[in-house]
């Protein structure tokens, strides 16, 4: 079998990511790793998969689904292929709570001015 190309990279910055993931059944994480995948692999991805958060340039969130529990995990793109997880959540509701997506932009924010130095 052939090995798949990585078009995409994940980075996980801080350890907001990884407190996250750490609340995730074994099945929600599983399935999480598989989505990290096609984004990986995938020329264009399904927004099914990753969308844009609407009024907040640059920051994505990474959906998904499993046995009826939304999780959302934000991140945004850096150098082009290069994509960086920062919090995730379970959702709850339809809308993305907005503490929730100032938090990520805070996040997002941080993560620049610090790369800049």
């Amino acid at each position: 079998m052939a090995k798949k190309e990585y078009i995409r990279q994940f980075v996980a910055y801080k350890d907001y990511f990884k407190d996250f993931k750490k609340t995730l059944p074994l099945r929600a994480l599983k399935k999480m790793y598989q989505i990290f995948l096609y984004i990986m692999t995938l020329e264009v991805i399904p927004s099914n998969y990753l969308k844009s958060i609407k009024n907040v340039a640059g920051l994505y969130e990474i959906r998904i689904e499993d046995e009826g529990n939304i999780y959302r995990v934000f991140c945004c793109f850096d150098e082009g292929n290069l994509v960086i997880l920062f919090s995730g959540f379970q959702k709850k509701t339809q809308k993305t709570p907005q503490g929730e997506i100032e938090k990520a932009k805070r996040i997002m924010n941080e993560y620049f001015e610090e790369k800049k130095g």
